[in-house]
């Protein structure tokens, strides 16, 4: 879906900005994911084509999502999605304001997927190998996911490890067919 992404993109950086200048990074970042929740909802995704609601009706709703120090840029910022009819670009900007944020205080997020649950002492190894080999801090996720029979697959931004045994069986499978 690039063109949400294009969309979502000057608006992530604008919301990214006026986080940077004020120090309101938790703020921002709070206010966006309720917001990208509340767009995602069909039932709001609906109202935002409405022709009976306007700009001040978009802003009233989305009023309160925010700390009250930043309340002022908050009701700024989705005025001008409104005003822009971009207010369904909310999980989007969320998304890019977070790999912004990321990106500037040089942590990345990664999320293992293993076969079993991952207990704190393997997680603490994998995070400072992870830190190590990426060069930031690493903010772990796990989930479980037994169909991938064994191992666990780490994903970092861009960056897909495999070490599982369903992406080893492929990967002998492939060279094998070949």
């Amino acid at each position: 879906m690039a063109e949400a992404a294009t969309i979502a993109r000057p608006y992530a950086k604008a919301a990214f900005e006026a986080a940077r200048e004020h120090a309101e990074f938790d703020a921002w970042s709070e206010a966006l994911a309720k917001a990208a929740g509340l767009a995602a909802d069909p039932r709001v995704a609906t109202a935002f084509t409405s022709p009976k609601l306007g700009v001040a009706d978009f802003v009233r709703f989305f009023d309160g999502l925010t700390a009250q120090g930043c309340a002022d840029r908050w009701r700024n910022f989705v005025r001008v999605l409104a005003e822009n009819k971009r207010l369904a670009a909310f999980p989007q900007i969320a998304s890019q304001f977070d790999e912004l944020r990321e990106t500037y205080e040089n942590e990345i997020s990664v999320e293992i997927t293993a076969a079993v649950p991952v207990d704190a002492p393997q997680t603490e190894q994998l995070r400072r190998a992870l830190e190590q080999r990426l060069k930031r801090r690493v903010r772990i996720g796990t989930s479980v996911d037994a169909r991938i029979l064994g191992g666990a697959v780490i994903r970092a931004g861009d960056l897909v490890i495999d070490g599982s045994l369903t992406g080893r069986l492929k990967r002998l499978a492939s060279e094998l067919a070949s």
